[in-house]
């Protein structure tokens, strides 16, 4: 089967920036040994894999080794391709997805999506957190999907190099790692999965939704702007809507084509 398949980076205004991702249309979901196949085949971060009908948008994401429940840049990206490429007359999509609708719409800025806020608690530091982290947090935050490692600076995010395999072995999937912002930037981060398949993510959408109720209480303002510094980097906007966070990226395309599964 040919289907059409997209690479594009997000939450950049640059190429070769943000975060990239593969977005594939299909007619129907394959089986997911398939999918999982497809998403180690194309080694990026996240593969999205869209099936369109009339008013139906369904969506559902890979890394190279597993299937994730949110995932924002990936989203970000199949939105472009939806409304730049395949139903360019529309400005708003709404994804049914394992988190629920996740709403995108466009505006002059880019692309706004609306996710669920993931709240966190503050829970004492676990030695093998630190340990991982090459670096003693100030304090740590922690809810299902993460622990939210806060530091003094962003001098100390920017420079971190942690224990990947350290990391993996972590009984969270992800490590978020922040600080107060620089450069004009309310917060800055980065985003280690490396237990998902992926060592250091560029740009995580996913982690803004923890990453906002946190600095949405602490900097006592509701939206930020924020930064993740990974090599390759990327900006996102965050509004905090109550249970709901905004983020809003920007999107530029790589790769446009078919693939052959």
């Amino acid at each position: 089967m040919r289907v059409p398949i997209f690479q594009v980076d997000a939450f950049t205004s640059r190429r070769f920036r943000g975060n990239p991702a593969a977005v594939m249309v299909l007619p129907d979901f394959p089986d997911d040994s398939t999918m999982q196949a497809i998403s180690a085949e194309n080694n990026l971060a996240e593969t999205a894999f869209l099936v369109m009908r009339p008013g139906d948008y369904r969506l559902r994401w890979f890394t190279p080794t597993v299937e994730v429940p949110l995932c924002g840049h990936a989203t970000l990206a199949t939105a472009a391709v939806v409304m730049e490429r395949l139903r360019p007359e529309l400005d708003e999509v709404v994804f049914d997805t394992a988190s629920g609708p996740l709403p995108v719409i466009r505006d002059e800025n880019g692309y706004v999506m609306d996710f669920p806020s993931r709240p966190s608690v503050r829970a004492p530091a676990p030695p093998a957190l630190a340990m991982a982290l090459g670096v003693a947090p100030r304090e740590v935050w922690v809810n299902a999907f993460n622990y939210l490692a806060v530091m003094d600076d962003a001098r100390t995010v920017r420079t971190l190099a942690p224990d990947l395999t350290a990391v993996a072995a972590l009984d969270r999937p992800g490590v978020i790692v922040t600080a107060p912002g620089d450069d004009g930037y309310d917060v800055v981060s980065r985003y280690f999965a490396p237990a998902k398949g992926i060592a250091e993510d560029p740009v995580t959408g996913g982690a803004h939704c923890m990453l906002a109720p946190y600095w949405a209480a602490r900097l006592e303002k509701t939206s930020l702007r924020a930064y993740q510094a990974s090599a390759r980097g990327g900006e996102i906007d965050c509004r905090l809507n109550g249970d709901r966070v905004a983020l809003r990226g920007r999107c530029v395309f790589y790769l446009e084509g078919h693939a052959e599964i």
